[in-house]
């Protein structure tokens, strides 16, 4: 019995240690220093592999991109529509004023639902930004980090779901506020 990193070893795993050839330390081995065990930092290779593991994300995030585009379009637009209400409203009979005051609700509530959907789906880019950076701070550090990718990417994923609920109901709310009059 060995005492490595204050942890008693057989024997037989201890000479496995001592007996690793220097290809197999290059991929992610340990070093041994002063009789404890030490990580071995990032090689090329494993560095190549993180960037091939982190590419999946990045496309997430350009997909998250996209989204935020067309909610932030129609935020846009739902402001601008707004906005010309309230000039309406200021100058039009009461009737009318009702009529806009109506439709300025609905707005709201629609604004207020996209505000949530940009905020939740930001969120979860920002998540996924994390989850690539502790795969290369995990891969650079030799430290494993796994179950704390995975829990980020998780709530990453939670948040974009709800965001996109958020737009649903939004898209909802927009169309089942359009009224076709008679002719």
């Amino acid at each position: 019995m060995f005492v490595l990193n204050r942890v008693i070893v057989p024997t037989s795993v201890y000479d496995l240690i001592l007996r690793q050839t220097p290809a197999a330390m290059e991929t992610g081995g340990i070093d041994i220093v002063e009789g404890l065990l030490v990580p071995q930092a990032a090689t090329v290779t494993t560095v190549a592999h993180v960037i091939q593991l982190a590419v999946a994300p990045v496309f997430l995030l350009t997909g998250i991109a996209a989204i935020l585009g067309v909610l932030i379009n129609r935020l846009g637009r739902v402001v601008d529509r707004f906005r010309a209400l309230e000039h309406v409203s200021l100058n039009t009979a009461a009737e009318e004023t009702a009529a806009s005051r109506t439709e300025m609700l609905t707005l709201s509530r629609r604004a207020r639902l996209i505000h949530w959907a940009i905020s939740l789906c930001t969120i979860a880019a920002l998540l996924i930004c994390i989850v690539v950076a502790t795969l290369f701070i995990g891969s650079s550090m030799g430290v494993e980090m796994s179950g704390t990718i995975a829990a980020l990417f998780i709530v990453a994923m939670l948040a974009l779901i709800s965001g996109l609920l958020s737009f649903l109901r939004e898209i909802s709310l927009a169309t089942g506020s359009i009224h076709v009059g008679s002719r």
